[in-house]
């Protein structure tokens, strides 16, 4: 079995159709996926304690914004991995996320390029 299959992705986005695409990519690339529809879920899945090793987020949602989430989810979880995406280019990484190892893909982009950006968020232990 992969190393990916015991990993849990918590996606949120609020454009169902692309979250829908980059659920199904991640889990066949082995990923165990939890999706959010805005950052409020993301939020409340976080606060569950279900487990959850990476934070993929849009930063452009209702309710609390990727930044917001990030940043609350690692207050919960300091370990926790986060990846970022964006459809405005020139929107740089604040330095205090870049600090605390989170990272930025921006839209759009290769779903290809989503796994791998994933698997560099989650390297095999």
């Amino acid at each position: 079995m992969s190393e990916t299959h015991h990993r849990t992705i918590l996606l949120a986005e609020d454009e169902g159709m692309l979250r829908m695409a980059a659920a199904e990519l991640l889990e066949d690339a082995g990923y165990h996926v939890l999706e959010a529809a805005d950052g409020n879920h993301g939020y409340e899945i976080l606060k569950s304690g279900t487990p959850v090793d990476l934070l993929i987020s849009d930063i452009k949602m209702p309710g609390l914004n990727g930044y917001q989430l990030a940043e609350a989810g690692l207050a919960l979880r300091p370990r926790l991995r986060v990846l970022l995406m964006t459809g405005y280019a020139q929107e740089p990484l604040p330095q205090a996320m870049r600090a605390a190892g989170v990272d930025i893909i921006y839209k759009p982009f290769d779903f290809d390029a989503l796994v791998e950006a994933a698997k560099r968020m989650l390297p095999a232990s």
